[in-house]
C-alpha cells in the first residue's frame, strides 16, 4: 500500500476502472450533460431523435456512436483532428460511414466553442489548415477522444495492452507470452494467475456500468474456481 503496508492473498480482483480524457474546450464543462457526454448510450440516441448532433473524435468508438446516431438523427456530423478517418478506425467502419447518407466527416477540424442556453446550442468549428472558422447549430455533442485506466501500480505484474488496459482471458495468451501454467487463463484472469480483472480497466471491457457490475460478479465466481486448483 502506500503508507508501505504489505497484505496477503490467494486470489485479487483488480476492478480499479479508468477516467475518460476530457477537452479544455469553452462551453464544455458548463454543458456537461446537458448536451456535451463523454461517450454515448441508446437513451441519448433516442433523446436526440430528429435533431443534429456532433461526434467528435476519429477512432472505432467515434465510428460506432455515429453510425448508431444516424438511425435516429436528422444528421450527424463527425469532428476529426487528423487528415482522414483511416488514420485510427478499422476500414469496415469507415467503408460503413461512407454508405450512409446522413453521417459527415469532418476531417482536420476541431471544436474550439460551443454556445447556448440552458443547452447546447451551436458549435464553433476551426479548419486546422486555415484557421478558418464557422458556426453550426447544433443539439449535442458525444466526445470519444480515449480514457486513462487506474493500471500504472501493476506495471510489471499483469500484461497490459500500450494504452495500460489489463489483458484477461483468451487474450492473454493471443497477445503476450507471459502465462506460465499448462491450463488456459480463466475467463477475467490476468496473466499472473489467481489475478483477475472485472470492468473498464480491462482490456475489451463493454464501458457500462451494468457489465461492469456483471463482470465482478463473474471474477468472484471465477476466485472460487482458482481456488478450488491451488
Amino acid at each position: 500500500l502506500t503508507d508501505g503496508t504489505e497484505l496477503k492473498c490467494r486470489a485479487l480482483v483488480i476492478a480499479s476502472g479508468m477516467t475518460v480524457r476530457k477537452l479544455d474546450v469553452p462551453g464544455y464543462a458548463r454543458f456537461e450533460g446537458a448536451g456535451v457526454y463523454y461517450g454515448a448510450a441508446a437513451t441519448e440516441a433516442a433523446t436526440y431523435r430528429d435533431r443534429p448532433v456532433y461526434v467528435i473524435g476519429g477512432a472505432n468508438s467515434a465510428g460506432q456512436a455515429a453510425v448508431m446516431f444516424s438511425k435516429t438523427s436528422s444528421k450527424v456530423t463527425m469532428v476529426v483532428r487528423s487528415e482522414s478517418l483511416q488514420e485510427k478506425m478499422s476500414r469496415y467502419l469507415v467503408d460503413q460511414i461512407a454508405a450512409v447518407e446522413n453521417i459527415e466527416v469532418l476531417t482536420g477540424t476541431r471544436v474550439v466553442d460551443v454556445e447556448g442556453s440552458t443547452t447546447v446550442e451551436s458549435i464553433r468549428l476551426q479548419n486546422l489548415a486555415t484557421g478558418s472558422e464557422e458556426t453550426r447549430a447544433a443539439s449535442a455533442l458525444f466526445i470519444f477522444v480515449g480514457a486513462v485506466p487506474h493500471s500504472s501500480f501493476l506495471h510489471g505484474t499483469v500484461a497490459m495492452n500500450d494504452r495500460g488496459f489489463i489483458y484477461t482471458g483468451s487474450d492473454v495468451t493471443t497477445f503476450t507470452t507471459d502465462w506460465v501454467l499448462d491450463r488456459d487463463p480463466f475467463p477475467l484472469e490476468t496473466s499472473s494467475p489467481g489475478v483477475f480483472a472485472a470492468g473498464d480497466v480491462r482490456d475489451g471491457a463493454v464501458r457500462r456500468v451494468a457489465s461492469a457490475v456483471g463482470e465482478g460478479s463473474i471474477a468472484v465466481t471465477l476466485v472460487h474456481r482458482y481456488l478450488d486448483t491451488v
